[in-house]
């Protein structure tokens, strides 16, 4: 195959209302060329996006010129090769129209070479508003929207998040979004390859069936087969047979998710070749030798909804995935691995890449592959309900045609997931309306369905998430089986120990947002205006009750802060309380509850959400706590009941006892000590004890109860906190800190942090600190350097030195270093 690259810079690009050509890049779309080429201010700064609303009604209009090469034009068919196109083009070379598409998401391949003439060529792409194709496409309008503003974005097969979610701007962009190429071939084309897998007593049997663009055409074929791992052939064949592509690995190193072994990736190289010895396709792929198994099969709860990979069941901990930025275009290898890196740092094995975004590119895939981090992959269908005719239908079939291709051999697939919630908040509307039921079940439980048997075949489907079997909505069904998406906390403003009173089977989302950092802020407010309420930070705030939502459950808990930064501090501790009471309870309900996805791990832009990674990187409070709560040896501490207040304000009580746990995920059993200590506010310790203890993989189990009672009562539960821990091998491998009450009523002490330091290595520094009194969640910043902490958010305990390490960017002296840092804990947050 010989192959010319139409990406790059040699293109131009206009609004087709006027005459001036701009410079355009290729793969791009028009919000960065116009903002390359100045037209355009940065999107996401101020409250531009509200000004850049036209960009949608324009029709755009790329173009470039090029010369083909003869061994090119030599081949028998040349194709004019687009992974992707965003959306509504025409695309035309040297003149002549060859083709129009209809969807972001379809790679295409035409046959152009009747087209391409000696010496220079022109191709032109245009592309039609997206608005203007919605109107267009009237047959179908959505009961209810639930995220886009304007309206029916649904019509449309295209990135559903462009049209503004809430938790993203609305961006409705064009352009060609991925790789463009001419591809020249004869006689035959390799269009793919399906990889199995049999694994027995006697080792791995990988088998390989070629896909051809001409599946008659390969009498003669000589077939060669490689499977290497890291650089060392362990298995090869010649074949003329495609039936007896097999090659057994007698040895195999399997692959596992992270926290669970080693992530050992084989390579697979695949060539044919004719008699006479030419090539007539070559095809790579990286392969993790691994069974993989969705079992939904008849428990003592009910159905079972948990991932077993080589044998071993798997409590699924992770975190939601969104398009990483608003113009994924921009997105490189590094962008991704910022982030998928983040969460294996904070113990996660899995993403759940959700259903408005994209299909992601190869970097994605590669690097969950590598990290061990199982993909729930949605297809890219969220929360409104969408057309069912024939054409819609017949442009899904074609997605699913080039992505399940594509995709499919990966070792961090985990499963194939239809849409997102539609029968959730559609409930009621598929129950009473038996076309829109038959019409989402055509494309989700049938069209969907059976393309994904016949483009993969071994990885699981589900159609929705949530699903239940069933339209019928309830927690209770939630109990015995499927997923659950629980959203009482927050949306319906329950209280957070809402998240205990249900034992679901599997939870695929739930969240809390937090405001960014006034470092992140900083990057798209002006100076004058970075109030929450102000017209910049509203704009950056998508959802139309979130900066209520955050102050109402802040308010529950903290005090009134005596600034906006202990505001944005605040709001990052109550979405990491928020989300450890969620993540512990249900690992504490293992093996009934067999996974815990939050939502979400990151944004596409800069702005309050539900992430625990900000737009520029910087972890929030959630991302370290969850590493903790994530942490494979986990003790965890539930407290029955709650506090309460009564007619006239006055404050009661049901909390009594402290029911103490391990939770207990790694692959190999291990011994362990329960310790805790009962201290007063003032220092002193009240009670104390430990506890050796088996921990074995899979299991959660409540060690011992602590009833309270007497203490609280003698000394009032303002005055005391529980000090819980767990040490394995000499080391505190999980600790934590239980208030009897929301901590707005303790009388915190007041107590100055002490900060040294230590040189570890270049861009390496020990922080040592350390306080007289007890200081909750300390946070601590280093102004202008931008360091990576081993930890933050954490406690110190009285008179009792904490140690994290600081990569740094750039050197700085240890003196230096410790003359910047700042910190914060919870008393200083109020006057």
């Amino acid at each position: 195959m010989v192959s010319l690259s139409l990406a790059g810079s040699a293109w131009r690009f206009r609004d087709t209302s006027t005459k001036a050509w701009l410079p355009a890049v290729v793969p791009g779309c028009v919000h960065t060329d116009l903002m390359r080429a100045g037209r355009i201010p940065d999107p996401f700064y101020g409250t531009h996006e509200l000004d850049l609303q036209w960009i949608e009604e324009r029709d755009w209009e790329y173009e470039s010129a090029f010369t083909v090469p003869s061994s090119l034009r030599a081949e028998e068919v040349v194709e004019l090769v687009a992974d992707g196109l965003d959306t509504v083009a025409t695309v035309t070379l040297n003149g002549q129209e060859v083709a129009r598409t209809e969807n972001m998401f379809t790679g295409y391949r035409w046959d152009v070479k009747a087209l391409l003439r000696p010496g220079r060529n022109r191709l032109h792409v245009r592309f039609g508003s997206a608005m203007k194709y919605i109107r267009e496409h009237d047959g179908f309008t959505p009961p209810q929207e639930f995220n886009d503003p304007v309206g029916n974005c649904v019509r449309i097969r295209k990135q559903q998040c462009q049209f503004g979610w809430d938790w993203g701007p609305r961006f409705v962009t064009a352009g060609v979004w991925r790789d463009l190429r001419l591809e020249g071939w004869s006689g035959n084309r390799l269009s793919g390859v399906r990889i199995g897998q049999e694994h027995g007593r006697s080792g791995v049997t990988v088998s390989v069936l070629p896909e051809w663009k001409r599946p008659a055409a390969t009498t003669g074929f000589v077939y060669t087969v490689n499977l290497s791992l890291e650089g060392k052939v362990v298995a090869s064949l010649t074949e003329t047979d495609v039936e007896k592509l097999r090659l057994t690995v007698s040895q195999p190193q399997l692959w596992w998710p992270a926290g669970q072994g080693p992530q050992p990736l084989y390579t697979l190289e695949f060539a044919a070749h004719r008699t006479d010895g030419s090539e007539c396709g070559r095809t790579q792929r990286r392969i993790g030798l691994r069974t993989l198994v969705l079992d939904q099969s008849p428990d003592a709860w009910g159905k079972a909804f948990r991932i077993i990979v080589n044998g071993r069941p798997v409590f699924l901990k992770g975190a939601n995935w969104i398009p990483a930025h608003s113009f994924v275009t921009t997105l490189q290898r590094a962008e991704y691995a910022r982030d998928l890196e983040a969460a294996v740092a904070a113990n996660m094995n899995c993403v759940r890449l959700w259903g408005g975004g994209i299909y992601e590119n190869e970097d994605f895939y590669d690097l969950c592959d590598e990290l061990g981090l199982l993909v729930w992959h949605d297809f890219m269908f969220a929360c409104t309900l969408y057309p069912s005719d024939d054409a819609f239908l017949a442009l899904v079939e074609a997605e699913v045609a080039t992505q399940v291709p594509r995709i499919r051999h990966r070792a961090s697939l985990a499963l194939w997931c239809g849409n997102n919630e539609l029968p959730q908040i559609n409930g009621e509307h598929l129950r009473r309306n038996a076309a829109l039921r038959e019409g989402y079940e055509k494309l989700f439980h049938q069209v969907l369905e059976r393309a994904v048997a016949r483009h993969d075949g071994i990885t699981p489907y589900i159609p929705s998430s949530q699903w239940r079997g069933t339209y019928e909505d309830g927690h209770v069904h939630g109990e015995r089986e499927g997923d659950t998406h629980f959203w009482d906390v927050w949306h319906a403003r329950h209280p957070v120990k809402d998240y205990e009173k249900w034992a679901f089977r599997f939870v695929s989302e739930f969240g809390m947002q937090s405001y960014s950092s006034p470092e992140t802020n900083a990057t798209f407010c002006p100076p004058a205006d970075r109030n929450v309420f102000g017209p910049t930070m509203e704009n950056h705030q998508k959802n139309r009750a979130g900066n209520q939502i955050i102050l109402d459950y802040v308010s529950r808990r903290f005090r009134l802060p005596k600034d906006q930064d202990s505001l944005i501090y605040l709001s990052q501790l109550n979405q990491a309380y928020c989300m450890q009471i969620g993540v512990e309870h249900y690992r504490r309900l293992m093996p009934r509850c067999m996974g815990a996805i939050y939502w979400q791990l990151n944004d596409c832009w800069p702005v309050a959400s539900w992430s625990s990674i900000e737009f520029t990187g910087r972890w929030k409070a959630l991302h370290h706590v969850a590493r903790r709560f994530n942490a494979p040896a986990l003790v965890s501490a539930h407290a029955p009941g709650d506090e309460m207040v009564t007619i006239g304000n006055y404050r009661r009580t049901t909390v009594r006892e402290v029911h103490l746990y391990t939770v207990y995920d790694a692959p190999v059993a291990a011994k362990g000590t329960v310790r805790w200590d009962l201290f007063h506010l003032d220092g002193r310790i009240l009670q104390r004890g430990r506890k050796a203890v088996p921990l074995r993989p899979g299991e959660s189990v409540r060690q011992i109860t602590l009833d309270l009672s007497r203490p609280m009562a003698s000394f009032g539960r303002e005055n005391l906190y529980l000090r819980i821990a767990l040490d394995q091998g000499g080391s505190t491998v999980s600790e934590d800190t239980v208030f009897l009450t929301p901590p707005r009523f303790l009388a915190l002490p007041r107590g100055r942090i002490k900060v040294s330091a230590k040189v570890v290595s270049p861009g390496e520094i020990d922080l040592t600190l350390s306080s007289a009194v007890f200081q909750h969640r300390v946070w601590i910043e280093v102004p202008g350097l931008q360091p990576h902490f081993s930890d933050n958010a954490f406690e110190l305990y009285p008179n009792e030195p904490r140690t994290l390490r600081v990569s740094l960017k750039r050197p700085i002296s240890p003196k230096a270093l410790v003359a910047r840092v700042r910190t914060v804990s919870l008393v200083d947050t109020y006057t």
